[in-house]
């Protein structure tokens, strides 16, 4: 395939798998969708006619096969991931997938050993990093601008219905691996560890409160952080009125996005400058930011162009690992109703995973 081809690209799940057919349909100039899957033929062939020249296929197997795909895109359920990840790999081709990635640190290691045995990539989706609001305080952060980190604030309250936990996966451990902390408030985490760095020590409570499922569907959690700062996060999923909030408070700043319960990484973002030397600092680096996509967009351009040139993934499997570490010490603590030291070694019991 010469550079300057579309990547021509599978996607395996169509349920959020649909919101990622429309990010390549408006990346048309650097992917081309050949191929979309779904175990529900009905469902595959609708979401093949939203473009033209897609065929719809049921079994993920053919497409692992398929000589005209260069990327799988796994949108399937999460205890699917780490055996069709390896498969996509072992037959040549980079493996986008939602998250959360895999059940264990373990998992993500032994991933990490076949992309360097078949040359390929894994490129684990955390879209929520990519909104404009996040890029302009991460920007702040590496200039320096906004001085030593004290206090981040995070609130995920949303609403989940009995009609969502009626999918057979959701709301089960062997299928789902997890609750609101893995599979609703990771974007939220993966925001703050973005901005912050990894946590040294976490304490977690969780509770299942809201509906009749094995996982968690309520937490709270503290985090301490190696430089001295604290986060706090809430997280529910029985909130009618839904948000999603961060309040990052700064030496020089702070900064707080909107409310907007799935794009509060997006603009508009609240900077608030301790003096005018600050805000014109802010000013400068704000406004030198270059323009970029958002959300699933902003990745997967991104990616493209790291494709082409050789960049540096936006994403790596070492970001998921991150992630996935929090939220394993973050189970382990509630289990243990203890803190967490992080990070946690190879030889600690839940390096092989947090699912009871």
């Amino acid at each position: 395939m010469a550079e300057a081809d579309p990547i021509r690209v599978a996607v395996v799940g169509l349920g959020i798998g649909r919101m990622h057919v429309l990010a390549y349909k408006q990346l048309r100039a650097r992917y081309r969708v050949v191929a979309v899957c779904d175990v529900d033929g009905e469902r595959a062939a609708e979401v093949a006619g939203w473009l033209r020249g897609v065929r719809a296929v049921t079994d993920p197997e053919e497409v692992f096969a398929a000589d005209d795909v260069d990327v799988v895109d796994l949108c399937t359920p999460p205890h699917l991931h780490r055996s069709q990840i390896e498969a996509g790999l072992r037959a040549g081709k980079d493996v986008i997938c939602e998250k959360p990635l895999v059940g264990s640190l373990r998992e993500v290691d032994e991933l990490a050993a076949i992309e360097r045995e078949t040359g390929q990539r894994v490129i684990p989706i955390l879209q929520y990093r990519f909104g404009r609001g996040l890029q302009k305080l991460r920007r702040l952060v590496d200039l320096g601008i906004t001085g030593r980190p004290y206090v981040a604030n995070v609130e995920l309250a949303w609403w989940r219905t009995p009609d969502y936990y009626a999918v057979p996966w959701r709301g089960r451990w062997d299928t789902e691996l997890g609750g609101v902390l893995l599979s609703h408030a990771l974007h939220a985490l993966d925001m703050t560890t973005f901005i912050l760095g990894p946590p040294s020590a976490v304490w977690a409570r969780t509770a299942t409160l809201v509906h009749d499922i094995e996982v968690e569907d309520s937490a709270a959690v503290t985090m301490r952080f190696p430089h001295g700062g604290l986060a706090t996060l809430s997280a529910t999923l029985g909130s009618v009125a839904e948000i999603s909030r961060h309040r990052f408070t700064f030496e020089r700043l702070s900064a707080e996005s909107g409310t907007a319960a799935y794009t509060n990484s997006s603009d508009p973002w609240t900077i608030t400058p301790v003096d005018d030397d600050v805000a014109k600092a802010v000013a400068e680096a704000v406004e030198a930011l270059p323009p970029a996509g958002e959300d699933y967009v902003g990745q997967l351009e991104r990616y493209a162009a790291a494709r082409a040139g050789g960049g540096e993934l936006p994403v790596t499997l070492a970001d998921a690992r991150a992630v996935l570490e929090l939220v394993t010490a973050l189970y382990v603590s509630s289990r243990e109703d203890r803190e967490v030291s992080l990070p946690l070694s190879p030889s600690d019991p839940a390096y092989d995973g947090w699912v009871p």
